[in-house]
Parts: structure tokens; C-alpha cells; sequence
């Protein structure tokens, strides 16, 4: 009995040390890494809504101006006065600098969703990575368990081979393919606007 709770106690610390410990240690530092991931694509995201509200707003204001440079042409037309003419170019130029502004805001959204674009299939790499790494792990310490289990208990060991089996079965370069489909990576992305 005395030599059975031997047995019992090595495995136990054992099975701690390595195979529980590095588990919940990997478990933390994957958790880490996912939540940097995820904070990287948010701030890219916020700024690529930014960027597309100042396209916007760049949009109206450009409209607003060249229906007042419009307006103001048409008063030019039925009465000359220099202070219309003066109007007219004061109008003109700030419809220009809207147009300008439009272009400015246009290109900033444009280089935003590049970044955008080519940050998320970084990170997507890198999660696909991650995730065949993760299950590499968990395979890796599941089989020490069973080896571990196989030391221990030479009688029970009917109950152990046919996990030892699915082990044997588990493909991370699979899992990979099925979390691609799952989480749908690369499918839905922003496109580049024309002005």
C-alpha cells in the first residue's frame, strides 16, 4: 500500500511539473499574444473609421463649396460688380482647398487600409501559427501525460492506449485549415476609395 501511494505521489508531481505547469504557463503567455493581436487590429480599425469620417467630411465640404462657387457665379452672371468678381475668387479657392482636402483625406484613408490591409494578414499568419503551435503543445503534454500514466499504471493501461491513439492522430497542420474556415480569415476586408 505504502509503495502504491509512492507511485502515486511521484506521478502526481510529476504530472505537475510537466505537464500541468507548462500547460497553464503556455495557456497565459497564448493569452497574452491574443489580447496584443487583438488591441493592434482595434487601434487600426478606429483609425481607418477615422480616416473614412474625414473622407466624408472632406465629401461635404467640397459639395458645399462648389454649390456656393456655383451660386455666386450665377449672381456674377445677372449683375457685374467687383465685389462678386471678388466673391467668385475667394469661392473658387476655397472649393480648390476643399478639393485639395478631399484628395488629402482620400490618401490618408487610402494608406490607412493598406496598413489595415496588410497588418491583418500579418496577424492572420501569425494566429494561424499560433494555433498550430498551440495544438503541437497540448498534443505534446497529452502524450507525456499518458507516458507518464503508462509509468504508473502498468495494469490500467487498456484505458490509456486508445487516447495514446487519438494523440497519434492529431494533425496541427489540419487544425490550422479548420480554424481558417472557422473564424473566416482574409474573407471581408475595406477597399481602396476613389475620389
Amino acid at each position: 500500500m505504502a509503495d502504491e501511494a509512492e507511485v502515486h505521489l511521484k506521478f502526481s508531481s510529476k504530472l505537475q511539473a510537466e505537464v500541468e505547469k507548462p500547460l497553464l504557463n503556455f495557456r497565459e503567455n497564448f493569452k497574452k499574444d491574443m489580447k496584443k493581436y487583438d488591441h493592434h487590429i482595434a487601434d487600426l480599425r478606429k483609425q481607418l473609421v477615422s480616416r473614412y469620417a474625414a473622407v466624408e467630411k472632406a465629401r461635404k465640404a467640397l459639395t458645399e463649396r462648389q454649390k456656393d462657387l456655383e451660386m455666386k457665379t450665377q449672381q456674377l452672371e445677372i449683375k457685374l460688380s467687383n465685389k462678386t468678381e471678388e466673391e467668385i475668387k475667394k469661392a473658387r479657392r476655397k472649393s480648390t482647398q476643399a478639393g485639395d482636402d478631399l484628395m488629402r483625406c482620400v490618401d490618408l484613408y487610402n494608406q490607412a487600409q493598406s496598413k489595415w490591409f496588410e497588418e491583418m494578414v500579418t496577424t492572420s499568419l501569425e494566429l494561424e501559427r499560433l494555433e498550430v503551435e498551440r495544438v503541437e503543445m497540448i498534443r505534446q503534454h497529452l502524450c507525456q501525460y499518458t507516458q507518464l500514466r503508462h509509468e504508473t499504471d502498468m495494469f490500467n493501461q487498456s484505458t490509456v492506449e486508445p487516447v495514446d491513439q487519438l494523440l497519434q492522430k492529431v494533425d496541427p497542420a489540419k487544425d490550422r485549415e479548420l480554424w481558417v474556415k472557422e473564424h473566416k480569415t482574409g474573407n471581408i476586408r475595406p477597399v481602396d476609395m476613389e475620389i
